[in-house]
């Protein structure tokens, strides 16, 4: 049994596009920003206790004096370290025991937790961190 050329090609260019919208899939879901309250601004100021550089986001932690005078740790989200140091950051910039600003995205619940939006480090102008 002969297969048509013109089947084959069908064949192809279907199997083709399958993989190239389940490869892209994931992708889109990764970067989507729904827990977060996208519509308003947490301001924050604390201590820098832990930080990490790496794919696919960079993390900072960072222990803030809450309103009943207790610290508590928030966790912030940032962009990849390529975005980052693309945009003018470096990875000296911000080190453990900094005290920094931040204006960024809080979670939906109210945790602590927050996409970063704007980071002022120690001594020195707020610059956009996502």
């Amino acid at each position: 049994m002969m297969v048509s050329l013109n089947i084959l090609r069908k064949l192809a260019i279907t199997v083709v596009f399958i993989t190239a919208v389940l490869w892209l899939l994931p992708a889109s879901a990764h970067h989507s920003h729904g827990n977060y309250n996208m519509t308003q601004y947490t301001h924050l100021t604390g201590e820098v206790v832990e930080l990490h550089w790496m794919n696919p986001h960079i993390w900072i932690y960072i222990e803030v004096v809450n309103d009943d005078g207790e610290p508590e740790v928030w966790s912030l989200e940032g962009a990849s370290p390529t975005q980052v140091i693309n945009s003018g950051w470096t990875r000296d910039q911000i080190e453990v025991g900094d005290e920094i600003g931040v204006r960024c995205h809080q979670l939906w619940d109210d945790d602590t937790g927050c996409l970063l939006g704007f980071l002022t480090p120690e001594g020195g102008v707020e610059k956009e961190f996502d």
